[in-house]
């Protein structure tokens, strides 16, 4: 079953009950969904690899101890959609990260295309089956659920298991939320404007869970929305996954947090109505990050609380687009050269 038929199927079964009005709304997602089936290609090919690579950023020399950078997921954190290992989003943010700290970074990539919330747990056996024991861990997450029909309430328990496992390993954990599919070229309306409800419902309910298990989030895919609603060259050409320049879109949005999380300095955006240091219940600051691109949700130190109640920050960064967009001159090291 095609992505855009499941998306449908799913929006059948929630509104199915509203009668006849509904049904015909149904039966006209349902034959948008016969002619976007045909527009989205499946993936054929393997993304490049990004998984072992070691990146030092221009001028950082490549013998000192390098950062290491875990990353987890699906298609986004695996890179599918470019040609070459350094436009990959794990390439991207090991350069970024390496500017930052002056030394260089260790990629491991067990992420795989196609994977749902479900598929953690193993992607995180064989982390730690290879000694993995990562600094950081990024993960991008939850588009499949949301197409395979699997509402947020089955599987946001398995991510939050899995950033509790990576935090015990000892790693910062930044989880970027389920991606805005109402983006999606291929899609058209209302198939769009459901897909995008389904996924910001995702989202907050990814937010509520990581922060719980003590990572942090950023609203991805209402960071990207406005962007590549606009712009046919951020997306590759199956208009479905990200090119080289939307994953640097995606990385400039991530970035910011996972220097935060090593403890490296960064700047907040200038004051806004969202842009706050002070801490807040996790449901509204969850409600909020889904509504405003580029939020980050974070537990707050030492007043976070298991179950549903807790407080957070939430916080909008600036940018850094700089250091991203200078992995041309960025140099991957070979595992050998950093011991």
């Amino acid at each position: 079953m095609g992505q855009a038929r499941r998306i449908a199927t799913i929006g059948g079964a929630g509104v199915g009950v509203l009668g006849a009005v509904a049904g015909a709304v149904v039966g006209l997602i349902l034959g948008e969904v016969k002619v976007a089936e045909h527009r989205i290609p499946k993936a054929l090919t393997d993304p490049p690899n990004s998984d072992g690579t070691v990146w030092a950023a221009a001028g950082v020399s490549p013998h000192r101890p390098p950062i290491r950078v875990a990353m987890l997921g699906d298609s986004l954190a695996a890179g599918y959609g470019v040609a070459r290992s350094r436009d990959t989003p794990a390439a991207q943010l090991a350069i970024g990260i390496s500017a930052a700290a002056r030394r260089p970074v260790r990629i491991t990539n067990v992420a795989v295309v196609g994977s749902e919330s479900k598929d953690l747990a193993a992607q995180l056996d064989r982390l730690e089956a290879r000694g993995g024991r990562p600094e950081l861990a990024v993960l991008m997450i939850g588009a499949n659920d949301v197409t395979e029909r699997t509402g947020p309430e089955r599987v946001v328990h398995l991510l939050e298991e899995a950033v509790r496992r990576l935090r015990a390993r000892g790693a910062e954990v930044v989880v970027g939320t389920c991606p805005d599919l109402g983006t999606i070229r291929p899609l058209p309306q209302p198939l769009r404007w459901y897909a995008r409800r389904l996924s910001r419902t995702m989202a907050k309910e990814q937010t509520i869970a990581v922060v719980h298990a003590g990572g942090r989030t950023v609203s991805l895919g209402d960071l990207l929305g406005p962007i590549f609603d606009g712009r046919r060259d951020l997306f590759a050409a199956d208009e479905f996954h990200p090119s080289a320049a939307g994953y640097v879109e995606a990385v400039a949005a991530i970035l910011p947090s996972c220097l935060d999380a090593l403890g490296l300095r960064t700047r907040t955006r200038a004051a806004g109505p969202f842009t706050t240091r002070r801490a807040k219940p996790v449901e509204k600051a969850a409600a909020q990050a889904v509504q405003r691109p580029g939020s980050e949700v974070a537990p707050a130190d030492k007043i976070l609380r298991r179950g549903r109640g807790g407080l957070v920050r939430l916080r909008r960064r600036r940018q850094q687009r700089r250091d991203v967009t200078s992995r041309e001159t960025a140099t991957q090291v070979t595992p050998a050269t950093t011991g």
